[in-house]
């Protein structure tokens, strides 16, 4: 038996890099696999390859279960569409991968109005879209009576969490993303559904450039292979996986870390006085001082959080 054998799982964004080593990777447990993937180029131009159909090829090739789609993410009842008929042919649906995406990178005040919506769209919205119309499937199936083992994996990034320049637009949406990962988990928790993200450091056509060739470590292996992420996302869409949902997990190589959210620093507080609301004149000096400022006027360890 394997890790995913009679679940069915749509990816998006499942025609290449990491979307693609995540379709391979479930076929080979057993998963019958749904590639979603428009085939459009880095910054959302339409390009006419078919990445999925090559995907599901491969998969067939192998031995797997596969069938290619070419939804856009960000059309809300397309993606209605796509769900309905992956139930009617398989029918069932047991996971979804959210992982298209686009990058349109430009510092803030060079940035157009299309460059963020887009990137917003792609990222935000089609995640939430296809995370909508699977969770209404599984909500529907727990009310009649059925088990539900329903999984939500997200793809959100550094980006998004820690920030990065000239990204405006892709980090807030992967922000989001890890916020709505959170609040999925809290509302589907009691219909058997989780949810969890992955945050990959990895290298793909988004990230091309930014980490070393693999052969400079000397460790005989590449710790940014995209296709190292794609054995945490066999798991968590597993039945397996059952008891972890709402986290976030940074993968890096062969290590699996979880991120914690936004949190307060009980170390790092000003206190005005008792009995009244702070007084503005005061904070310059309060905060300041909660923040531990070193003579150069930055603070200690960081910005604080």
């Amino acid at each position: 038996m394997g890790l995913l054998d009679k679940r069915v799982v749509i990816v998006s964004g499942g025609g290449r890099g990491l979307g693609r080593e995540h379709c391979m990777e479930l076929a080979h447990h057993g998963a019958s696999v749904v590639v979603n993937d428009l085939g459009a180029g880095l910054h959302g131009e339409t390009e006419g390859a078919t990445p999925a159909q090559e995907v599901v090829e491969a998969i067939l090739d192998s031995g797997g279960t596969a069938t290619a789609d070419g939804t856009s993410v960000t059309d809300f009842a397309g993606v209605g569409a796509l769900v309905e008929k992956v139930v009617a042919e398989y029918g069932r649906l047991d996971a979804i991968v959210n992982n298209a995406g686009i990058i349109r990178d430009r510092m803030i005040t060079g940035m157009s109005e299309d460059d963020f919506d887009l990137v917003v769209a792609v990222h935000l919205k089609g995640t939430w879209n296809l995370t909508r119309h699977a969770c209404a499937y599984w909500r529907e199936e727990s009310k009649a009576g059925r088990a539900v083992a329903g999984r939500i994996v997200n793809t959100t990034s550094g980006a998004g969490l820690f920030g990065n320049v000239g990204q405006s637009n892709y980090g807030p949406a992967k922000a989001a993303i890890a916020s709505l990962t959170l609040i999925t988990a809290m509302e589907m928790d009691r219909y058997g559904v989780t949810a969890n993200a992955v945050s990959p450091l990895a290298r793909t056509r988004m990230t091309e450039g930014l980490f070393a060739d693999p052969d400079a470590s000397g460790e005989g292996w590449d710790r940014f292979d995209p296709a190292n992420t794609s054995p945490v996302v066999a798991y968590l869409c597993s039945e397996a996986s059952r008891w972890l949902t709402g986290s976030i997990l940074r993968v890096h190589g062969n290590t699996v870390q979880r991120l914690r959210p936004w949190d307060i620093d009980p170390e790092r507080a000003y206190h005005g006085r008792p009995g009244q609301a702070v007084d503005a004149t005061d904070l310059d000096r309060g905060l300041r001082t909660a923040f531990r400022l070193l003579p150069s006027g930055l603070p200690s360890g960081g910005i604080a959080s």
